[in-house]
């Protein structure tokens, strides 16, 4: 429904555009005003629900200023041809060229304001309130500023149609005085914003405040993470680790490298500091820093490795058999940590690549939140979640089953009346177009199973009216979530003015309205209906705890569930013999295994359906430990163990080194560069 009505309105906006030159050659005053408001109404909806359209239109010269201006020269050609007087066709070409003049420099004057306002490095939990920072210019001066500005040819426009129509010109010269001097006011107002940008604190400056703060809160642990392209899609692989570096023994900090990482950043109370360039990030005052955490493989990553006074170590940001789990790149770092046995054995397959001393089994603290099998509550229907890997970087690397299987695999889940929630990985789509409308197609699929429920049962109007009730109360919680973690629309100057050290640890509050959001949510949505989730909330083990079964590919969401002890099912879309399968992905051992056609589906739903008929519950037991370790001692104790033993061993190194001079500041490969084979550290193929 939503495709078709954005269809209508692309074809609504064409065609009002294209009926503005008809109107003014014939000339009708009355149709081209309306097609000038179709064109104006719609071009702003289009913003709002269709952006992707809206930016094809950019590349093909035909952004938002060149629709103004097509616009207004329709106009100036129907004045024309209904013989208006010369002085006010005059008169409108001054006005109306005087206000795209005043918007091109209202839009340098911003962008220079914003380039000032750019600092070397953003902070978040640092008090930096002493650097001055000038505050963010009004946002109706500063956001969406072209938007606005361009539309204040609405008075001109509007007055020249009226005088038009009824003959006479007070009309016009109102709307011309009124769009020149808003024009004018604004690019004033913006100028005097300028002033105060002047002000802006010096790069020296920035950092000697940073480092006074860094200095006095002594880190001693960072985590450290990069990626090309920061946004939500990656950014899970630092929220997944915020809680855990809060509950160790040493101080963290928390070192990023892209701007954007801040938007998509959970609540913590650590120190966190972004800063984009190499040379700057040597500046900073790290030296305390004995134990350096890396949760993804990036090229950015040489930048703090060559800090040879610290211990560098691979978390990773999940476990599985994929090639980030068991990559050769992993020699540059001092230790890998892997949460059990298999991890070990994984990389011990990789050969001549890591030592057996430098793989640590610490477990994963993550998984606290997921509860086990027998304390679930089953609902009406069985509730199967969905949740394949992406296409990866290469053909090479694809594990999902979304292309192959994945249509299929909906289509049979529904006819076995379950509950499917569905849980697409965040970079699905963004390869292949294949996976693309493979998930388009899932979702439409679950979409029209709603609606069919929903029309044959009789709960379809409580369900609507639950989720209506409940909509307010999940945007008040989910807008105050987004005030504890720091989240807000800022750039790095009012990101600076912002970053305070938190009042309290706002620890508790986080839980409770986390609890409660999730709450909300699945009671307003009822115990059938199907759910595609996409955005943050509900989260991943919210997921986890809401199913009875886990269908996926091989990736690290099958070893999460592992700890649940549910019954989880692992996509052969290749149709191997299972014995192969099974050797070659250690996460199959526990699973039950989907051919390509789904066949195999009823007899594993019945799992589910008669607990007692459950053959692969014992060897989820088993599996457990060997790929997530034993549950005693606790993960959490284990991994923190982990990392005061390196950092002593760190500090024991260091003492008996002296201090360092800049000789001593190298890249730990250097020290292994022939074992490693002199292996590039790249994004692509590396991310599990």
């Amino acid at each position: 429904m939503r495709g078709r009505t954005d269809l209508l309105l692309v074809l609504l906006l064409g065609a009002g555009f294209a009926a503005l030159p008809v109107f003014a050659l014939l000339p009708s005053v009355r149709w081209f005003a309306v097609a000038s408001a179709v064109t104006y109404v719609v071009d702003e909806v289009l913003h709002t629900r269709a952006p992707g359209f809206v930016r094809r239109l950019a590349t093909l010269q035909l952004n938002r200023t060149m629709r103004f201006a097509i616009r207004t020269v329709m106009l100036l050609a129907l004045a024309s041809r209904t013989d208006a007087p010369d002085w006010v066709l005059a008169t409108a070409l001054a006005v109306f060229s005087a206000h795209f003049a005043l918007v091109m420099l209202y839009s340098a004057v911003h962008h220079a304001i914003r380039l000032r306002r750019v600092l070397p490095l953003v902070a978040r939990n640092l008090d930096l309130s002493a650097l001055g920072v000038p505050q963010r210019p009004p946002a109706v001066l500063y956001r969406r500023f072209l938007r606005k500005l361009l539309h204040l040819d609405l008075p001109a426009h509007a007055g020249l149609l009226a005088a038009l129509a009824a003959g006479t010109w007070y009309p016009a010269e109102a709307g011309f005085a009124l769009t020149a001097g808003l024009s004018v006011a604004a690019v004033l107002a913006l100028l005097g914003q300028y002033r105060r940008v002047r002000r802006m604190p010096a790069r020296d400056d920035v950092f000697a405040e940073a480092n006074r703060q860094l200095t006095a809160y002594r880190p001693e642990v960072a985590l450290y993470f990069s990626f090309a392209s920061v946004s939500r899609d990656f950014m899970y692989q630092v929220n997944m680790w915020i809680e855990t570096l809060e509950r160790l023994d040493l101080r963290p900090v928390i070192v990023l490298r892209e701007r954007a990482s801040f938007r998509h950043l959970s609540r913590t109370r650590i120190p966190v500091v972004c800063v984009p360039k190499a040379d700057d990030l040597a500046e900073l005052e790290l030296s305390g820093v004995r134990v350096v955490l890396y949760p993804g493989n990036a090229g950015k990553n040489v930048h703090m490795l060559r800090v040879a006074e610290a211990k560098h170590v691979f978390i990773g940001h999940g476990d599985s058999d994929k090639l980030a789990s068991s990559n050769r790149v992993s020699k540059v770092y001092d230790e890998i940590w892997v949460a059990g046995r298999a991890g070990r054995d994984r990389y011990q397959r990789v050969r001549h690549a890591i030592s057996d001393e430098a793989i640590v089994e610490v477990g994963r603290p993550q998984l606290e939140p997921i509860r086990l099998h027998a304390d679930h509550t089953p609902g009406p229907l069985p509730t199967v979640l969905y949740a394949p890997t992406w296409e990866g970087w290469s053909d090479d690397d694809c594990h999902t089953s979304l292309i192959p299987m994945g249509v299929t695999l909906i289509e049979r889940l529904l006819a076995e009346n379950v509950r499917v929630l569905y849980k697409p990985h965040p970079l699905t789509g963004k390869r292949s177009s294949e996976a693309a409308e493979a998930d388009r197609a899932v979702r439409e699929l679950l979409r029209a199973d709603n609606e069919r429920r929903e029309t044959a049962g009789t709960e379809a109007a409580e369900t609507e009216a639950a989720v209506a009730a409940a909509a307010p109360r999940l945007r008040e919680i989910k807008a105050r979530l987004d005030e504890l973690a720091g989240r807000h629309d800022g750039d790095d100057a009012q990101q600076i003015r912002d970053a305070r050290v938190p009042d309290g640890d706002g620890s508790a509050e986080w839980r409770e309205l986390h609890a409660e959001w999730h709450r909300l949510f699945w009671e307003s949505r009822g115990p059938v209906r199907h759910h595609v989730v996409l955005k943050q909330l509900p989260t991943l083990y919210e997921c986890f705890n809401q199913a009875d079964i886990l269908v996926s590919d091989v990736s690290s969401v099958v070893a999460d569930f592992v700890a649940s002890l549910k019954p989880y099912v692992l996509t052969n879309a290749h149709d191997l013999p299972d014995e192969e399968f099974r050797a070659a992905y250690t996460t199959a051992g526990g699973a039950y295994l989907l051919d390509r056609e789904c066949t195999r589906l009823p007899e594993i739903l019945r799992s589910v359906r008669e607990p007692r008929r459950d053959p692969m519950a014992g060897q989820r037991r088993a599996l457990k430990e060997y790929v997530l370790g034993p549950d005693h001692p606790a993960s959490m104790e284990r991994f923190n163990a982990a990392v005061n033993a390196l950092a002593e061993r760190a500090a024991a190194e260091r003492a008996e080194d002296g201090p360092a001079g800049p000789a001593d500041v190298v890249f730990p490969q250097q020290r292994t560069a022939s074992a490693a084979g002199d292996v590039p550290l790249d994004p692509k193929g590396l991310v599990g």
